[in-house]
């Protein structure tokens, strides 16, 4: 399991590239600055914006256009993959062909095709590949899966999830607001809570169904968005997006044959350094508790996901291989499905 560490120490000097640097390339950048033993040495730069930024918050990296040029470099152990959603798996691909590892942004691929072929790039070139699912070693949700694998819920029956969030930006070039290019607001962002509450229920397996609600199916792209999830033994799990709210709030309630949690997370926008969030816990017949959490939000975890991905690659291992990834992308995929067919999409 992938447990928050403030000691994991990188054993080797990494040398990264990032191939893209829109906002999340940027903020990628400045977490790498901010790990001993790791810095970005090349940028793959595909806009004026890009090439400007990089000059200010990256000085020293080497810049490039093309991405066979930046693979040509001699000195980058891994690739970080920052490219729009379409662009993942083949990046990915590309560079485990090239002899690098990979760090690649949710999603893996736009299809499970293109999940096998990253996979499989990665048996046929000897390099690993880590997704950044950075929450799963967010102190906040990491304590959730803490509590639950110690049994202080009791079995699993149900959770809910809820994000409440400001409309997405465009993206380069509108990519976000592009179906061919994005795939889906279900791979944009629910996948990450699709892969916690599976997390959460690992034993359990995929789901035997799914159905999905909300919005107007001749649109190309859902703002409202509501999954329910059921397994072979009637737990469920009921997952809300809404992308046309403000700020950025998530809420997380979970509920166990012995016990019940809920938390939440409130800021003014997703990368805040600033924002509240809470935990409380009943387990069996005692009263509630507030749990503490030092940190929580995806600038923290984020610095931490890269920290422990390097790490990983330098003693030959990965902090979240893509089969891990996998089976949210199997549910994903399925939602979307759902939702354009108004039907239950069975997994089962």
């Amino acid at each position: 399991m992938n447990k928050p560490s403030t000691t994991v120490r990188l054993p080797t000097q990494t040398k990264v590239a990032l191939a893209g640097f829109g906002a999340w390339g940027q903020m990628h950048a400045r977490a790498i600055a901010a790990i001993a033993g790791a810095e970005v040495v090349a940028i793959l730069v595909r806009s004026a914006a890009a090439r400007n930024a990089a000059l200010q918050i990256a000085p020293r990296a080497r810049l490039y256009e093309s991405l066979d040029e930046l693979l040509a470099q001699p000195d980058v152990d891994v690739v970080n993959v920052l490219l729009p959603n379409h662009l993942h798996a083949q990046t990915a691909v590309a560079a485990m062909r090239a002899g690098r590892h990979v760090l690649i942004e949710k999603p893996v691929g736009l299809s499970l095709e293109e999940c096998d072929a990253v996979i499989e790039a990665s048996k046929r070139y000897g390099r690993l590949a880590a997704v950044n699912h950075e929450l799963r070693v967010s102190r906040q949700w990491g304590l959730v899966k803490d509590r639950i694998e110690r049994g202080d819920l009791g079995e699993i029956r149900h959770q809910h999830l809820s994000l409440f969030r400001k409309p997405f930006r465009q993206g380069s070039g509108g990519w976000r607001f592009d179906r061919e290019r994005v795939g889906s607001w279900v791979l944009e962002e629910l996948v990450h809570f699709i892969d916690l509450v599976l997390w959460y229920r690992a034993s359990a397996g995929l789901p035997l169904s799914v159905k999905a609600f909300g919005g107007d199916r001749t649109q190309a792209l859902s703002t409202h968005f509501t999954l329910v999830m059921e397994w072979p033994d009637g737990a469920t799990a009921v997952l809300n997006q809404c992308l046309g709210g403000f700020e950025h709030h998530t809420v997380l309630e979970v509920a166990g044959s012995h016990g019940a949690l809920r938390t939440w997370w409130s800021g003014a926008m997703d990368r805040t350094t600033k924002p509240d969030f809470e935990l409380k816990i009943r387990s069996g017949d005692a009263e509630v508790e507030k749990l503490t959490i030092p940190l929580s939000g995806e600038v923290f975890e984020l610095e931490e996901h890269l920290r422990q991905a390097y790490a990983g690659f330098a003693l030959g291992s990965s902090v979240m291989p893509v089969q891990d990834a996998r089976p949210s992308i199997v549910v994903a995929l399925a939602a979307q499905r759902s939702w354009l067919e108004n039907s239950v999409v069975r997994l089962g």
